[in-house]
């Protein structure tokens, strides 16, 4: 007798909190996993359905052979997997926020189906993280390349390293989001890790923009070395659909982290706004 196979949603470790007239689906992006949204989900619960998964390569997922390097080189597959987790749970049309690699993911699913994303909610989101001559993307050639040289040769220096660049070490207060960062990185693994580095990395979703008719708001902080904020002022103006751009003051990649409050502000706000119309 064949084996049942198992819902990608019990794979991704989905997770439903609280209940409501609204949806909200929570993706985390590159080192970490679901925890990256727990100051904020409990709160949202109060008023909110809130869905949470991990991705397949995410730390936290036991079963190690559901990341394929080759299967994931690009986001398209990551898009699916949205798709046909949000289908299998029953999700109709939900508001999608989407952290870092993840708010591309969003976009690529709601181009496919357009009726399961009422709105994108992209937090410090890039089309692409390399700079070229008519783009700053935030990262040099030379810099990525270094990253690269680093993760193969002494992955632990390299987790210690981007997580103090990309989370702000030089802001105090963002210590423990510092120390969040580093240990996903690790859990990870560099046999996950470096491959998709190098998807997120060359990848380039710029042509992309200008098909997204699902209104967007753009979450980006003041100062984010991983997205400079002339990304998403790009964003902002290539979307085809209605966008908006939200400026929380906080350093970093992180914001549901280290401006959680005001992060949960902005995205009440949303909501509100898009149940009043």
């Amino acid at each position: 007798m064949a084996t049942p196979k198992t819902a990608l949603s019990a794979l991704l470790k989905t997770r439903i909190e609280g209940s409501g007239s609204e949806t909200i689906v929570f993706c985390h992006g590159y080192g970490t996993d679901q925890s990256i949204w727990d100051k904020v989900v409990p709160i949202l619960a109060q008023n909110y359905r809130v869905v949470v998964f991990d991705w397949p390569f995410a730390g936290s997922v036991k079963d190690q052979k559901l990341y394929d390097p080759l299967k994931y080189s690009s986001f398209e597959a990551f898009g699916d997997d949205l798709i046909t987790l949000l289908t299998e749970i029953g999700i109709k049309s939900a508001t999608f926020v989407g952290h870092s690699m993840s708010g591309m993911i969003g976009c690529i699913a709601s181009l496919k189906r357009p009726d399961l994303f009422k709105r994108l909610v992209l937090v410090c989101a890039s089309p692409r993280f390399l700079n070229s001559d008519d783009f700053e993307g935030g990262f040099k050639n030379s810099d990525v390349e270094q990253l690269i040289s680093v993760m193969e040769n002494n992955y632990e220096e390299f987790a210690s390293h981007f997580a103090s660049m990309i989370a702000d070490t030089a802001n105090s207060e963002n210590v423990a989001t510092v120390e969040k960062y580093k240990k996903g990185l690790i859990k990870m693994g560099a046999e996950v890790a470096l491959p998709l580095a190098k998807t997120v990395f060359y990848s380039d979703y710029r042509e992309l923009l200008d098909k997204v008719e699902t209104p967007c708001t753009i979450i980006q902080t003041t100062n984010d070395k991983a997205v400079p904020r002339s990304v998403a002022l790009y964003m902002q103006n290539k979307i085809k659909g209605e966008a908006t751009l939200e400026i929380i003051h906080t350093d970093g990649h992180f914001p549901q982290l280290t401006s959680h409050l005001k992060f949960i502000e902005v995205l009440k706000a949303t909501l509100d706004s898009d149940v009043l119309n």
